[in-house]
């Protein structure tokens, strides 16, 4: 039997993180040999790339939100289930398939992000700060899986599959109205609220997780007299 490198620990942080898990390795096991993570990598990236094309195509002919979930709901499918199959197989290239699946969350999460600019059902602006964000998280924690070996998958019970969730619910919601009333003032785009509270949000779980990565090694590397 090959024998297992990790490279890093991953703790999972979501809510659905225990029943995910459960979904996930079911599904392993139930996989055909002929498909292996690469082809699953292939779908999550291929997945996502056309629910951004199909958020630009939604601003011209809505039914395509319909397509956005679809997408969504593929690109959990191939994005989650490639290191799980890996595990389960027993075939981990954890070097490769950490800076693959790493790379193309970089690509996915732009063209999804440039979709949406194009949209209409987001400012541009707004889809620019949100990628802008995204970037700073994603910086701190590939830093902190270097220097920690931890990689953490969410934080405060939010991970890229409850993300997801809300991304798909907010594609449905479009079809019905794409703006809402805040307090008596409005209307705002509904996407345009969601992305400056995810951008808040964001550079919020930044600041926090750095200042804990950076305390935490400080402790570990005192300076010694």
């Amino acid at each position: 039997m090959k024998k297992e490198t990790k490279l890093h620990v991953r703790e999972y942080g979501g809510i659905l993180a225990g029943a995910e898990r459960k979904v996930l390795l079911w599904l392993a096991a139930r996989m055909p040999r002929w498909v292996n993570s690469d082809h699953l990598t292939l779908l999550g990236l291929t997945s996502m790339l056309l629910a951004g094309a199909s958020f630009w195509i939604a601003g011209s002919h809505k039914l395509a939100l319909v397509a956005v979930v679809i997408f969504l709901a593929l690109n959990w499918f191939g994005d989650s289930l490639d290191g799980t199959l890996a595990r389960y197989r027993n075939q981990q290239r954890p070097k490769y398939g950490y800076y693959v699946d790493h790379v193309i969350d970089l690509i996915g999460t732009t063209a999804l992000l440039v979709g949406l600019a194009l949209s209409g059902y987001m400012s541009p602006i707004i889809a620019m700060g949100m990628l802008g964000a995204f970037l700073l998280v994603e910086a701190e924690v590939y830093l902190a899986t270097h220097v920690r070996q931890v990689f953490k998958l969410g934080i405060f019970g939010f991970g890229p599959t409850e993300l997801r969730v809300l991304l798909a619910a907010g594609a449905l919601y479009l079809l019905h109205n794409p703006w809402v009333q805040i307090g008596g003032y409005g209307p705002f785009l509904l996407f345009d609220v969601g992305g400056v509270i995810a951008i808040i949000g964001m550079v919020a779980v930044m600041l926090y997780s750095a200042v804990r990565n950076t305390r935490a090694l400080y402790k570990a590397e005192p300076i010694r007299a």
